[in-house]
């Protein structure tokens, strides 16, 4: 197999492109970057489109490298300095892949026992920990405004540690209605607001809920806040006026699932 030199090359600079949310919608690929990631990818079955790889990082992973020839579509050796212009990290590891965007995410359980809706996420960062942090609490469905932050941003898939394959994930297009339908169904709507009375470990997560989590900067929108059922905060000392999202989501997950683990036992 010849390898790559040139980032003029086509392909190269076909996959380059993927650092732009346009360019991953018009092409239909999400990009992923790592030895980690790419063994996620493969542990739920996701194949991907092209693979690319440095002699180096094939002399380490030589196991993992004859499993990418065969399943991936393309498999091609790039140099260190091509590898270099495909990454969006500072210090790749020496492989990159593009999958296609129809990745399927496991679908939201139903019934819901906890799940998670955020609006207007905007940093890659927190929604790629907050992924992470749901898949570690069993959380049976992620509900996403569609003006959040792109879901397949490398930076999300990246900050979730490989746990973006296994979240069920969804895009919705009307946050509301879909609150509204399952407190149809019998679950309870809680809204993280700094103006609430209860603290966060005086809800009974025990009954099956969604957790309503806003903007990093405004918080939920007063159309979706006015749905709760109840309001929480979690308590703050120090004179700090606010936690980090995907902070203050591990928080109140963790408490669920404390809640959830004891009425096991029970």
């Amino acid at each position: 197999m010849a390898m790559i030199s040139s980032v003029q090359n086509p392909l190269i600079k076909q996959i380059r492109k993927l650092h732009r949310t346009r360019e991953r919608q018009e092409q239909n690929l999400s990009l992923i970057e790592g030895t980690h990631l790419l063994e996620t990818a493969l542990a739920v079955n996701c194949s991907p489109e092209t693979v690319c790889y440095t002699e180096k990082w094939r002399q380490r992973q030589g196991q993992l490298a004859e499993k990418l020839q065969n399943q991936a579509k393309r498999v091609e050796i790039v140099s260190p300095e091509v590898l270099a212009s495909l990454a969006t990290t500072v210090n790749p590891d020496g492989v990159i892949a593009t999958i296609s965007r129809t990745h399927l995410h496991p679908i939201p359980q139903n019934p819901l026992q906890l799940g998670l809706v955020l609006e207007r996420l905007q940093d890659p960062g927190n929604l790629g920990t907050i992924i992470r942090t749901a898949v570690a609490t069993e959380v049976q469905g992620i509900w996403l405004s569609l003006d959040s932050v792109e879901i397949d941003n490398p930076k999300v898939i990246r900050s979730s540690a490989g746990e973006w394959f296994r979240s069920p994930l969804v895009v919705e297009s009307d946050l509301s209605a879909l609150v509204k339908k399952y407190q149809a169904q019998g679950v309870k709507a809680i809204a993280t607001l700094p103006t609430a009375t209860k603290n966060h470990w005086e809800i009974d997560f025990t009954r099956p809920t969604l957790i309503l989590l806003g903007n990093e900067g405004a918080g939920l929108s007063p159309q979706l806040a006015t749905l709760a059922d109840e309001t929480v905060k979690i308590p703050l000392f120090g004179g700090v006026e606010s936690l980090n999202v995907a902070i203050a989501t591990a928080v109140i997950l963790y408490e669920a699932r404390r809640q959830l683990s004891y009425s096991r036992v029970d």
